[in-house]
């Protein structure tokens, strides 16, 4: 009879236990990366049912702000944080790279079959409003044999804090000494001209319904939307098409600048290689030094390493470049200085 009451007192008093507690990480930021961010949450959520991954995808500029206010335990962006914004939250961040992507110029041109060519100059003027039509004479030299229409060029911009804005007037920055003048580079700028769309939904949504239009998305985007995009001639003179394999190319000029100390805020954007495509740039997940939270800080930098490491196995079939090995021992370094209550919390990561 005892046997029998302890076995029940048993029990009940592990029906009565809580379960495992579940840490939930929130973030937000880019939507450059969005669309294999959300990949990975999703995948990671299932295999590790105890950690609930969930990402805001509202633009860098948002999440170098939410970050930065410590209301997301996590941020991400394609335009790294300034000297003077770190500084600000006391040093407290870290840059890790995550994947590489490209920036294109997506369009509508119902009536056009062939990708269309366009030399930095001229996509430097066509955002400046300098180039209006589509069968413009300067835009007709480099597409021989292709019949541009005589329509006028409608052009698409981001109207929220961006880092593939970044990106893109990082481009046009180093291409045209006009716009790095009177635009300039950065998350938000003064557009000339142009419609604006929120994200890089919006632009490539607003693209895509606008005959005509031109504007910068992330090359997942035009690819999962079968959207169009300009090849464009880089560096070395020599037309390239947005791929896996010409972001690739151009990362490799960006290693030139790393080295085992980096905090990997690196610019790729008109790489001098010969393949190169010249609006590439790798985005990065803004992480805490230190946090409050020892489970929280834990679980995202094992998150963050496995993102780093299997999670790269999925950039191909979603339209970005994995990052070159030779980061993976930098990163895995800077991961190790997380710490929570002064303790490291590596050691649980691997």
């Amino acid at each position: 009879m005892k046997t029998t009451r302890t076995i029940a007192l048993a029990a009940l008093l592990c029906a009565a236990a809580p379960a495992a507690a579940q840490v939930q990480l929130n973030g937000a930021g880019a939507t450059f990366p969005n669309i294999i961010y959300s990949n990975w949450m999703l995948t990671y959520n299932k295999a590790h049912p105890d950690v609930q991954l969930n990402y805001q995808s509202i633009g860098s500029g948002g999440g170098i702000r939410q970050f930065s206010d410590g209301t997301v335990d996590f941020g991400a962006t394609d335009a790294p944080m300034t000297d003077s914004a770190i500084t600000a939250i006391g040093g407290n961040a870290l840059h890790i790279p995550t994947v590489l992507g490209a920036v294109v110029a997506a369009y509508t041109l119902p009536d056009v079959s062939q990708p269309v060519r366009i030399t930095a100059d001229v996509l430097a003027d066509i955002f400046f409003g300098k180039v209006t039509k589509w069968n413009d004479a300067r835009l007709a030299s480099t597409n021989p044999g292709v019949t541009l229409p005589n329509q006028d060029i409608i052009v698409v911009h981001r109207s929220d804090g961006s880092g593939t804005s970044f990106v893109w007037t990082d481009y046009l920055s180093k291409v045209s000494p006009e716009w790095a003048q009177k635009v300039g580079k950065g998350p938000s700028v003064n557009w000339p001209v142009g419609l604006g769309g929120r994200g890089n939904e919006g632009v490539a949504a607003t693209v895509r319904q606008t005959p005509g239009a031109i504007g910068y998305v992330e090359l997942g985007y035009a690819l999962i939307n079968k959207m169009p995009f300009a090849v464009l001639r880089n560096q070395a003179g020599n037309w390239i098409t947005a791929s896996l394999e010409s972001v690739t190319a151009a990362a490799a000029g960006g290693m030139k600048e790393m080295g085992p100390n980096t905090d990997f805020r690196v610019s790729i954007t008109n790489s001098p290689g010969a393949q190169a495509y010249p609006a590439a740039s790798f985005t990065w997940l803004l992480v805490h030094k230190t946090y409050s939270d020892t489970a929280k800080a834990r679980a995202l930098v094992q998150f963050i390493w496995w993102a780093e490491t299997e999670g790269q196995a999925k950039t191909h079939e979603l339209g970005y470049a994995p990052l070159p090995q030779e980061l993976r021992p930098w990163i895995q370094a800077r991961l190790k200085t997380v710490s929570a209550g002064g303790r490291a919390v590596w050691k649980t990561a691997e």
